[in-house]
């Protein structure tokens, strides 16, 4: 190998390396993914996994809300608290597999030591949080279209404007899986985890299934605060004849917002437990 002659090299300038490469230098990491392929490549493997094991439990969960609207059925006749039954109903089921599901499965991950894994691939956060979480309120779709067309039948309301589910599905179902997220990520333990998701569904139970004027106050406050009372007051507002799709957009905007919120806290604590 031919070297550069001493001479020829500027006074203080640095000495030319004869070696081929230096050995010591670290190799460049390989570059990030991208986010969209990232998300749709945890989507597809979440859903499959998703379509495996929780199957079982979306039978449960859509069980559990026809079973709550049979029984509400002896003492509501119909009107609006009818529609408040079948809309709190309908998106129970989203809120047992979004919120509940959810907040156990990152809370499992977090214990096991799973999100190293994650950790380890050039994978964006936000892509981890937002695949699991779509894979998650995807899979609620026919419970909540089987719940929500059984309930109409049930208390002789509308069918004709269910189509709404294609955007309260998505829309609570964001809310709800980043609210789910975001509660396996920071509970310490796996155990609370699972009592925080247990709790975030029975909240989505008695304050979505209830009608809300049969509500205290104070009550009422608190279901203003739950993400999943907007995709529920939607989706209630469109049983009526002359629906005020005004305010059905409203409460899917505050939903939607709600769900970009929660996303970004999840997506933060995934960060904060990725790195501990």
């Amino acid at each position: 190998m031919s070297t550069v002659p001493a001479e020829a090299l500027p006074t203080g300038a640095p000495a030319v390396r004869t070696g081929a490469a230096d050995d010591d230098e670290a190799a460049p990491l390989a570059p990030s993914a991208r986010l969209l392929p990232a998300l749709a490549a945890v989507y597809r493997a979440q859903l499959s996994r998703a379509r495996v094991a929780r199957i079982p439990l979306l039978f449960v969960a859509t069980f559990q809300s026809i079973g709550i609207m049979v029984l509400m059925r002896g003492v509501v006749d119909g009107g609006s608290e009818a529609r408040a039954v079948v809309a709190g109903s309908t998106v129970l089921v989203v809120a047992f597999v979004a919120l509940n599901l959810l907040a156990q499965y990152f809370g499992q991950l977090r214990a096991t030591g799973g999100l190293d894994h994650y950790a380890t691939l050039p994978v964006p956060p936000a892509a981890v949080v937002l695949g699991a979480a779509g894979a998650y309120a995807s899979f609620t779709v026919p419970g909540t279209v089987f719940t929500a067309v059984a309930g109409s039948v049930l208390f002789g309301l509308p069918l004709s404007h269910l189509w709404i589910l294609a955007a309260v599905v998505p829309l609570a179902g964001a809310a709800l899986a980043g609210l789910g997220a975001a509660l396996g990520l920071l509970a310490p333990r796996q155990e609370l985890a699972t009592l925080l998701g247990q709790l975030g569904m029975s909240a989505a139970l008695l304050l979505g299934v209830l009608p809300a004027e049969r509500l205290p106050q104070p009550v009422g406050w608190a279901r203003d605060l739950l993400p999943s009372t907007y995709g529920v007051e939607a989706l209630a507002r469109t049983f009526d004849r002359d629906p005020d799709w005004a305010a059905v957009a409203l409460d899917l905007a505050v939903c939607g917002v709600v769900g970009v919120v929660s996303l970004a806290l999840a997506t933060w604590a995934y960060r904060r437990a990725a790195v501990r």
